[in-house]
């Protein structure tokens, strides 16, 4: 198996605000996810924007007109998942608000989706929204244990 790369970056565009990510803890998470999936972890690059950008970006690349909490460009070789992840901070806080969840845990859902996807999981059968869905759970689970039930996501 090919030597793990394991480079997580996080870059915010100027007009919203970082989050306040445990970049430690979710590189760990990132990585056991992806080791459930036999993935290893190489080069993954998450880009927070707002609504307007990840708009622009559905329709120049993906020839889609909406909004959307994530966009997941795939550059993985086989067993290495790699990719870039454009999050659109202002769509995940609204779901956060639909759904009726913390803004900390919708964003913490959104990142790992992009890594289920990268470790080839699907979304667009409603079987699989409801396996991703599980997947997401169960991934959002055990970075509660990692972070220590009832601690905060953020720093």
């Amino acid at each position: 198996m090919p030597k793990e790369i394991d480079l997580i970056a996080y870059y915010t565009d100027e007009d919203v605000e970082e989050p306040r990510l445990r970049e430690k803890t979710l590189r760990n998470w990132i990585r056991e996810v992806a080791a459930d999936y036999d993935r290893q972890v190489g080069e993954l690059c998450y880009q927070f924007c707002g609504d307007e950008r990840i708009l622009q970006t559905n329709q120049d690349f993906l020839d889609h007109d909406y909004y959307t909490d994530i966009i997941t460009f795939d550059e993985s070789e086989g067993e290495v998942i790699s990719g870039d992840m454009l999050i659109s901070l202002d769509t995940v806080r609204s779901n956060a608000e639909l759904l009726g969840t913390e803004y900390e845990e919708e964003l913490h859902r959104v990142i790992i989706h992009g890594v289920l996807h990268l470790c080839g999981l699907k979304d667009k059968t409603p079987e699989d929204e409801l396996q991703m869905r599980q997947a997401e759970d169960k991934a959002l689970r055990r970075l509660h244990e990692l972070v220590g039930e009832g601690e905060p996501l953020f720093d």
